[in-house]
């Protein structure tokens, strides 16, 4: 059994569809509390869900982790279960649960969700989440065991998402935007180690920016590379937002050439 469920969506604020599994989970499993890590991750955004729930599981308690960020639902994409040293994740493959799965310590087994014991007995085609993923989840917490939800997944077949990359010399580093966050801060695909590299100042298109350790080691509207708390590269304005600054978004390349 789990005393947690962690909830990552992209369903908003806005309609009944969280509260909706939320209730799922709670007639199923109502000793299980649930942790809405969120459900603002951008529409069908797979990568920046994958990349806050990865980002996130490590510091979470023992739980199970239902993530739905799931622009293929009613397709012939496949539900799993995703069973690990850290707990279960359950939701799409897609690419979704993967990062996370590896956070906690790598892919044990994985398991199609095909009994319909486990799920709602009507299934929509287009709410998955609700009839699918989150009964998965509450049943998981009440002590049903992945290999109980249907057949094994070999881990090797489970979708992934392609890697961003990132080359760089001692003098330029090109990596990819992976996400932006509600100030604005853009985090790289670059990880920390990439800018001991560089120097105290680097310039990033028409702009320069200073290679620092907190927001406030620019100048006040001036642009800041650091390490996130994540252990990857950032950009930020202190005070204001580096993707206005540089019309960046996720996917974008950015290069960071040294001032020496």
């Amino acid at each position: 059994m789990a005393d947690w469920i962690s909830f990552t969506t992209d369903y908003g604020l806005a309609d009944g569809f969280v509260a909706a599994c939320t209730g799922v989970i709670a007639r199923i499993a109502p000793h299980a509390r649930v942790i809405d890590v969120t459900h603002l991750v951008p529409p069908q955004d797979i990568r920046r869900g994958a990349t806050v729930l990865a980002q996130t599981v490590p510091f979470l308690p023992a739980a199970v982790h239902l993530a739905v960020v799931d622009p293929g639902v009613g397709t012939a994409r496949r539900a799993v279960v995703l069973d690990t040293p850290g707990g279960p994740l359950v939701g799409p493959d897609n690419g979704l649960l993967v990062p996370a799965a590896e956070a906690l310590g790598g892919v044990r087994a994985a398991h199609r969700l095909t009994d319909p014991r486990y799920r709602l007995p009507t299934v929509s085609a287009t709410f998955h989440g609700r009839d699918l993923f989150a009964p998965a989840a509450a049943h998981l917490a009440a002590g049903t065991r992945p290999d109980q939800f249907g057949p094994a997944v070999d881990p090797h077949t489970l979708v992934r998402l392609p890697d961003p990359e990132t080359t760089g010399t001692p003098d330029e580093l090109s990596t990819e935007v992976l996400s932006v966050d509600r100030f604005g801060n853009l985090q790289l695909a670059a990880t920390g180690s990439h800018l001991d590299a560089l120097p105290g100042r680097v310039r990033l298109g028409a702009h320069e920016a200073v290679v620092g350790r907190t927001f406030g080691d620019a100048p006040a509207g001036d642009l800041v590379v650091y390490v996130d708390s994540s252990g990857q590269a950032a950009v930020a304005v202190n005070g204001g937002s580096a993707a206005d600054r540089l019309g960046a978004a996720p996917g974008d390349k950015l290069t960071l050439t040294a001032i020496r």
